[in-house]
């Protein structure tokens, strides 16, 4: 890479199911200079996330081809002409998956970072980021979390689910399980992230080998997957559960089945209500939830939880990642300096 060129990732054909390679390319472009209004960033950091997969398929809101990507990222401004933003401004954007982007303070959710002492930069782009916002949004708005309550997490390995882990302890929770989707990775839940109970998903029906691990049932199911999770969940869940749907991983490639619960009238029967988390929904939240965290970043009780990829030319290679399960936590790409 040189100083006078910027880099950007490009989708260049819609995946049939699972994204390959072929499907994107790397595209080089002079550094933009900044327009009145705009500053101009270095990325420091990338975010790769499960909802770009449904993106890629176009459709209302979803990505051009032949254009750069969009996603989080950290950055540094380089020079600015936004009165509200100076060179060496530390700033949250999303106008990711390229080496520079032109932002503007208060477009598009960007935002200047606060700089929190003793806090790593990855933590802005998982527990302070959209993840750790997700994860507290589901917890204290939707699913309303009481003390004491026991919570069930399905993909809780990836950066939500550790996310809602770890605030759903500090908030109080009673037992806390979640699913995986290798031995390695229940492990870790268990061992490293202090869930209660965690199993291999694939080892047998969610429903059976969660009522194992919560033979008392549980009170709010935190779903990043969908299908056989989310009708395992209901059938495990007390009366007045609450449900806060985040994400669907089941359907994101293409398979569609079993995409509705067959036991979906258990709701009515259990009173138990459902809801779906769009994390833009609560960005009115994020001091709440940075003032909320930041004293646990500093002591050590709760990490960051990422599995980081160096290399802007690793961007596609962090992203195919996620659905292989190569990450433990919020998978970010570094950009080499």
């Amino acid at each position: 890479m040189t100083a006078n060129t910027a880099y950007a990732v490009h989708q260049i054909t819609r995946p049939k199911a699972f994204p390959a390679a072929s499907d994107f390319t790397y595209v080089e472009s002079s550094v933009p200079e900044p327009r009145p209004g705009t500053a101009l960033v270095q990325n420091l950091l990338l975010s790769v996330d499960p909802y770009h997969r449904g993106m890629m398929d176009g459709g209302e809101g979803g990505f051009e081809l032949g254009a750069p990507l969009e996603g989080r990222s950290v950055g540094r401004v380089l020079a600015s002409r936004d009165p509200g933003l100076v060179e060496g401004d530390l700033v949250f954007h999303r106008a990711g998956w390229r080496t520079h982007a032109l932002v503007t303070l208060g477009a598009d959710g960007t935002r200047k970072l606060r700089g929190h002492e003793g806090v790593p930069l990855e933590a802005y782009l998982s527990i302070l980021g959209g993840t750790g916002l997700t994860a507290y949004a589901a917890l204290t708005r939707t699913a309303a979390l009481r003390e004491g309550e026991d919570v069930f997490v399905s993909a809780a390995a990836g950066g939500v689910g550790t996310a809602t882990g770890r605030i759903a302890r500090l908030l109080g929770a009673g037992r806390i399980i979640g699913s995986a989707g290798s031995a390695t990775k229940v492990r870790h839940l268990t061992e490293s992230l202090g869930f209660d109970a965690a199993f291999d998903y694939h080892d047998g029906p969610v429903g059976e080998q969660l009522a194992k691990a919560a033979p008392d049932g549980i009170d709010v199911y935190v779903d990043n997957v969908g299908g056989g999770h989310l009708e395992g969940a209901i059938d495990v869940l007390r009366e007045y559960g609450r449900i806060a749907w985040v994400g669907a991983l089941s359907t994101y490639n293409g398979d569609r089945s079993p995409s509705a619960p067959r036991n979906l009238f258990e709701v009515v029967h259990k009173s138990l209500r459902l809801e779906g988390v769009l994390v833009r929904n609560h960005t009115n939240l994020q001091d709440e939830l940075e003032d909320f965290l930041v004293p646990h970043l500093r002591s050590g009780r709760i990490g960051t939880d990422t599995t980081v990829v160096q290399g802007f030319d690793h961007t596609v290679d962090a992203f195919l990642g996620l659905f292989r399960g190569d990450n433990l936590g919020k998978m970010l790409v570094r950009i080499d300096d």
